[in-house]
């Protein structure tokens, strides 16, 4: 059963529609309240998460150290970055003795955390419109496959995969993954008929593999 999580609006965001003014998505912060489960064998296989921060993180927030130390460093056993070139998963546990570097968080990256114990982690932040993100297709050098992990933002307009591949440019995407916390796989729509796989809502939170056919360089559309 999918937990439910909460978004609100900071004060200066309430402040200015109270006074009157055009409330732009720059200018809109949030606080979202995000169930980290650890392993339950039910609502979680392996305790393994998606999570999408803020293009605008908070402040301090920079690698993964940082961001197992914000979700409480005792709770995380590690945090997981996609590399496209290689369609590898690098993994960062923080711990003596354990192979891999600290490496620094990205905007509009994604991300998988692998929980030890389960954690309402408050994700504070804002978006940022103008950022410009880069999806790369396939090239044998900055991509393998044309996978990018992709940080869905707060503020989008596109609420569901098939509407995030029409925003994108639908003939530039081969597909939208998304990752499912019970089983450890994937959800791949393609949005094409006769292949298999039902259209899916994106969650606040929640990052998603994006499979291009075409480089697009993507400015989400926002609220």
């Amino acid at each position: 059963m999918r937990k439910t999580t909460f978004l609100t609006v900071t004060a200066f965001a309430v402040a200015a529609l109270l006074a009157g003014g055009t409330l732009l998505a720059s200018n809109m912060g949030f606080k979202l309240n995000l169930p980290l489960l650890a392993a339950d064998g039910v609502n979680s296989k392996s305790g393994t998460s998606s999570l999408a921060l803020p293009f605008n993180r908070q402040s301090g927030l920079n690698t993964a150290k940082n961001l197992m130390d914000d979700i409480g460093f005792a709770n995380v056993a590690n945090v997981q970055r996609f590399l496209e070139a290689s369609d590898a998963l690098q993994v960062y546990t923080g711990r003596k003795g354990t192979p891999g570097a600290d490496f620094p968080l990205q905007t509009a990256e994604g991300y998988l955390v692998r929980m030890s114990a389960t954690v309402n982690y408050i994700v504070v932040g804002s978006h940022d419109p103008s950022f410009v993100v880069d999806l790369n297709a396939a090239d044998g050098v900055t991509s393998r496959s044309g996978t990018n992990f992709y940080a869905y933002p707060y503020h989008s307009t596109a609420s569901t995969a098939k509407q995030l591949m029409d925003e994108i440019g639908f003939a530039n995407v081969a597909n939208v993954q998304k990752f499912l916390k019970a089983s450890d796989a994937l959800q791949v729509y393609t949005g094409r008929k006769g292949t298999p796989g039902s259209d899916f809502s994106l969650a606040a939170g929640e990052a998603y593999f994006i499979r291009m056919s075409g480089t697009v360089a993507y400015v989400p559309s926002h609220f």
